[in-house]
């Protein structure tokens, strides 16, 4: 399986239609279901440890349904500026955010009250060049008080 393929099938059936929400990332439907579903080789780089909690692993990918967990996955996308919130005919500009906002405050709480203390919060040039130094020439990781 490579990063950018899109997948086929999914935990809820062979996927109908699949939008590229970022590289790895996909949104996709199937006859009666459908959610989120991030290939697994990018998930620490896209998603924090408290967003991953809330997906589950299925076929090489983190996957969230897309009554309420998806929204966990769009919001850290939009957070990481890796997806931005549509503004057309159904949302103006900003009302895509405050819809997933209210589903993962209400559905989410421990999500919500991670995101809000900023953990996993780093970028990911900083991730993905941690990932790139050598083992010796790494920084130290830093406790979760530094991070804020």
């Amino acid at each position: 399986m490579d990063l950018f393929d899109m997948p086929e099938s999914s935990p809820w059936g062979p996927v109908q239609n699949c939008k590229v929400l970022c590289p790895g990332a996909f949104q996709v439907d199937t006859a009666s279901h459908g959610g989120v579903m991030i290939n697994c080789e990018i998930i620490d780089l896209t998603l924090s440890k408290a967003a991953q909690k809330c997906g589950f692993h299925e076929g090489g990918y983190l996957c969230f349904e897309e009554d309420c967990a998806a929204t966990v996955a769009l919001r850290e996308l939009m957070d990481k500026k890796l997806f931005t919130a549509p503004v057309n005919d159904y949302f103006k500009p900003g009302e895509y955010s405050k819809i997933i906002d209210q589903s993962v405050q209400r559905y989410y709480p421990e999500y919500w009250a991670a995101r809000e203390r900023g953990q996993g919060k780093s970028s990911i040039k900083s991730r993905l060049a941690e990932r790139a130094a050598p083992a010796g020439k790494r920084a130290p990781k830093r406790k979760a008080e530094e991070v804020r």
